[in-house]
């Protein structure tokens, strides 16, 4: 079993989490957010990880933090669960349609972090989440993880079903990226010799 466990504390938040790979899609996340919250249910729903996460974050100043730090600390678990990177299919894509939209994740767990987000939501906020934060998510994510990540919603009219589908489509790519081919168990996936 690939698992992780991170306390990351500053002085704006407190995040205790643990995940484990090979979950059963079990969860209890509470950020303080509850949109971003049920964004983090559905992605450990569909990656079928299990995930506990507790941020106490400054949401008095703002929501930036607490979402940044969420998405550190998400990449930080992810990196430190897959350890040496062994025997991984280290790339995953997926797409989604969420009803009227339609999203695509493609990521690669190749050790070098980059991120091209385009999700075409205009409104300022989708239920208690401020929707700019999305992105700031996935880019911690990404530096902390060692990950290339490109999300792109196609087209859509839901802010909320837009936003829905780049999360699920995250999780189906990653547990793909995340998942191990026997017959390369003991091999790095690269040409270098390293990730």
């Amino acid at each position: 079993m690939r698992t992780a466990s991170i306390e990351r504390n500053t002085n704006e938040t407190r995040i205790t989490a643990s995940l484990t790979i090979e979950g059963r899609g079990q969860y209890k996340i509470s950020t303080g957010i509850r949109f971003f919250d049920h964004m983090l249910e559905l992605f450990t729903k569909h990656g079928g990880f299990d995930l506990s996460l507790t941020a106490n974050g400054d949401l008095d100043v703002d929501q930036h933090h607490t979402v940044e730090d969420t998405g550190i600390v998400l990449g930080q678990l992810v990196a430190q669960a897959l350890g040496d990177r062994k025997g991984i299919n280290r790339a995953g894509y997926f797409v989604m349609p969420m009803d009227e939209t339609l999203a695509v994740v493609a990521l690669d767990l190749s050790g070098r972090p980059a991120l091209v987000y385009k999700d075409r939501v205009k409104v300022r906020r989708v239920g208690d989440l401020q929707t700019e934060l999305v992105e700031d998510f996935f880019g911690g994510f990404v530096n902390h993880a060692g990950a290339n990540l490109h999300a792109k919603v196609l087209y859509g009219r839901s802010s909320h079903h837009k936003i829905e589908a780049v999360f699920k489509c995250f999780a189906r790519a990653l547990r793909f990226a995340c998942s191990t081919d026997e017959r390369l168990k003991d091999h790095l996936p690269s040409t270098k010799g390293l990730l």
